[in-house]
């Protein structure tokens, strides 16, 4: 049997989590999505959002997810509804899970910047990151800045969306590593999605990879919404709509994968299981057959130090005990085909089992 740490999904979205029937998305690109969901956050209230977390953080936690960093919507269609739901369900799940919530202060379309300014302080005190998608705000660099310092205010790391689209032609990424220097947030700054990346000359890609492993920023990749919701508009040849995964990872930045959304308007699958999100980015992301190992770091060790988890997360003394022992022989096995048994740990209790049976038909004589 095989011991692997805890898996470790460093971006979702609990608030939005299993409201796929109820948000239609007709156009499945990512504006429809935003709206989508707007549209019901104006009626999800708290008993809603906690349902619908707690059914995806057991059926996560059933397939051996022991650390979960979530994004929560707060602006003035969701309000502070999410944030403290979910502040409710961190606390008390602290035995079970570990969760931690990023106050994603999200603009729309006319926004009020003063209502995001006079709530950000009270959002970013109930969360643990503060974050934001810049490419939508109507004034980018005023909305940098508006981050960046709410997070040296209260001394938490930041986790953005970062340029989820594929023009090359418009990109916050220097905006964006300019800040993370100038506010003396290096090895505390995440950037997630960056999909413009793949559509940069190569040149001008790695002199942004050469700035993020200076400044030691993360990136995390969310293959599942990538595909789904980008190059849509493509007449010919569809883009994956990734970043570059194996670029990224082969020049020493430190890269992990994600579920982002499960079963809403944003990525109508979803399962919870982090050894799916694994072979989606080896596949899509184009790393090789034996980058294996990878995959599998990009889903335990790297988003663990992204979410600076330190000593609680690993197989070592002193560290949590959340592991998952399956009958694979090595994680390159689990990683390709994943276990036929599993048994998952949690602060050293075992909360999931599962096997895979096979009933064998007798021929009939």
């Amino acid at each position: 049997m095989l011991v692997s740490p805890g898996f470790v999904d460093v971006h979702q979205h609990l608030d939005k989590t299993g409201v796929l029937h109820f948000t239609p998305n007709p156009s499945g690109t990512l504006q429809g999505a935003r709206e989508a969901f707007a549209k019901y956050a104006r009626t999800a209230g708290p008993d809603d959002i906690h349902k619908r977390a707690m059914r995806t953080i057991r059926r996560c936690l059933s397939r051996g997810t022991t650390a979960i960093r979530s994004h929560v919507n707060v602006d003035k269609d969701a309000g502070f509804h999410g944030i403290e739901t979910l502040a409710g369900v961190r606390d008390g799940a602290r035995d079970d899970i570990t969760l931690q919530l990023v106050a994603f202060m999200t603009p729309h379309p006319g926004q009020d910047f003063d209502w995001l300014t006079e709530n950000i302080d009270g959002a970013v005190a109930l969360a643990d990151a503060v974050g934001g998608t810049p490419a939508v705000s109507e004034d980018p660099p005023r909305y940098l800045d508006m981050l960046f310092s709410a997070a040296v205010k209260a001394g938490k790391p930041v986790d953005l969306h970062l340029d989820e689209h594929l023009n090359a032609d418009v990109h916050l990424l220097d905006a964006a590593l300019e800040r993370v220097e100038r506010f003396g947030m290096q090895g505390r700054t995440v950037f997630s999605h960056v999909s413009v990346l793949s559509a940069l000359p190569r040149k001008e890609f790695q002199r942004i990879a050469e700035r993020l492993l200076a400044l030691d920023v993360g990136v995390v990749t969310l293959p599942a919404a990538n595909l789904y919701l980008q190059g849509r508009d493509a007449e010919m040849l569809p883009p994956r709509g990734l970043t570059r995964v194996a670029e990224l990872y082969r020049a020493g930045v430190t890269i992990a994968a994600a579920s982002d959304n499960i079963q809403d308007p944003f990525v109508p699958t979803g399962s919870g299981d982090m050894l799916e999100i694994a072979r989606w980015t080896l596949l899509a992301g184009h790393l090789r057959g034996d980058e294996l190992a990878a995959a599998h770091r990009m889903i335990t060790t790297s988003p663990a130090r992204l979410m600076s988890l330190g000593k609680e997360h690993g197989l070592k003394a002193g560290a949590r005990a959340d592991f998952v022992i399956a009958d694979c022989t090595d994680t390159d096995t689990l990683v390709a085909g994943g276990p036929d048994r599993a048994f998952v740990f949690s602060k050293g209790r075992l909360v999931s089992q599962s096997t895979t049976d096979t009933v064998r038909l007798k021929e009939n004589a």
